[in-house]
């Protein structure tokens, strides 16, 4: 699995842990909302700076952050809990 999509999940994973939405978790970390959103999306190198800012405002370890397992399981509990897309017609 990608590191980022690893840190991306585990971020979440704490954050939601913590009770806390993107918007606050963002602001305790010291990032933008949308910054903090294309962090746990896997979508942004971080610097370690950021893995240790994360790390101190969840109460975690930074390794935490970077463990594989936990991703993994963490997205597998994700799965099926989406609301299913409504498709669209398309019409001719």
């Amino acid at each position: 699995m990608d590191i980022r999509k690893v840190f991306g999940l585990n971020m979440r994973r704490v954050r939601l842990a913590a009770g806390l939405s993107q918007e606050a978790a963002a602001e305790i970390i010291g990032v933008g909302r949308a910054h903090a959103g294309s962090m746990e999306r896997g979508q942004q190198n971080v610097t370690i700076l950021i893995i240790w800012q994360v790390a101190q405002a969840f109460g975690c370890r930074a390794a935490d952050l970077l463990d594989e397992a936990a991703a993994r399981a963490f997205a597998a509990s994700l799965t099926g809990t989406k609301a299913p897309r409504k498709r669209r017609r398309v019409t001719r």
